[in-house]
């Protein structure tokens, strides 16, 4: 991965951002796949340092809140009432904070669905914005705490409580079963104090943006992740590309251009440059350092 051209890092990369597997983006590309492995695990923790220095000090207006489900490893099993007991496998939410008016991801995180993660997403949030935007989340229960705990009890919230049809579960037919539930009820409540709009239609349908985008978030397929940390550095590159490369249909601008951090459409080029600039450089073993890793053995001695 040291001595790949930059212009293969660039292929690499933007077969990557485009929904591409590992194994895609090797055929394509004509690079070894434990090489694209590598170069994207590299990328992805970058980019989460990169987004921790960009997105700080921000004033969102209206902030939208949901979780992405998706699996590493293996799926849960619903015939076992016992979870998996290893929390980097099994299901895996992928929590996001979007701004509504320019479509950013302000925050993110990926882990179990539970109140911990939630009320650390929370709190990762709220050291990111300033003032007191507007929030609207589902009804996921741990939210509503989290929200009083990092924003007070004056912050504006809101839930949205969608009711799903269950009979969708009944049908044979593969083309209906795969299908998405029809809605056929919505329950928007206020939660603490005067929010304008309680809605999450924007963070909901980047969910959809994040599915097309990344291999291992796509349904029905063997592209899911194996491994939490190069999940995790999956979810970082999307951040990463969709803020600062992606220029948005309605913006026409990148969601970085309109939150303000950033004054042009960044290329691959540009974000693989300001990633891989913030992480370490990986040491060459040298003559000297690979004749140390031996280590003399006695053998057997004739009597």
């Amino acid at each position: 991965m040291n001595i790949l051209p930059r212009e293969k890092q660039i292929e690499v990369i933007a077969a990557l951002c485009d929904g591409l597997g590992i194994r895609a983006a090797s055929r394509i590309t004509g690079v070894n796949r434990g090489t694209v492995g590598a170069l994207a695990l590299k990328v992805g923790r970058g980019c989460a340092v990169l987004h921790d220095r960009m997105m700080v000090g921000l004033r969102p207006s209206r902030l939208e809140l949901d979780e992405l489900w998706s699996y590493v490893g293996h799926k849960r099993n619903p015939q076992k009432s016992k979870p998996s007991r290893n929390p980097e496998k099994g299901d895996q939410y992928t929590f996001v904070a979007l701004a509504s008016s320019t479509r950013a991801i302000v925050a993110y995180r990926t882990g179990k669905r539970d109140t911990d993660n939630t009320l650390e997403f929370i709190h990762d949030l709220r050291q990111r914005v300033i003032g007191m935007p507007e929030i609207s989340t589902d009804g996921f229960l741990p939210y509503q705490s989290a929200i009083r705990h990092a924003f007070g009890n004056r912050i504006a919230h809101g839930t949205v409580v969608k009711t799903y049809s269950v009979t969708h579960l009944a049908v044979k037919e593969a083309a209906r079963r795969y299908s998405p539930a029809q809605v056929i009820a919505v329950e928007r409540d206020v939660v603490s104090g005067v929010p304008a709009q309680i809605s999450t239609s924007y963070v909901e349908r980047s969910n959809l943006t994040l599915r097309m985008s990344s291999k291992r978030f796509a349904r029905l397929s063997n592209g899911f992740s194996k491994k939490l940390e190069p999940h995790c550095a999956a979810v970082s590159l999307y951040v990463a590309h969709y803020n600062l490369c992606r220029v948005h249909e309605s913006l026409h601008s990148t969601p970085g251009m309109a939150l303000g951090i950033a004054d042009r459409v960044w290329t691959i080029g540009d974000l693989l440059d300001a990633v891989l600039a913030t992480q370490p450089i990986d040491p060459v073993v040298t003559a000297p350092d690979m004749r140390k890793r031996f280590r003399v053995i006695d053998g057997g001695r004739n009597k």
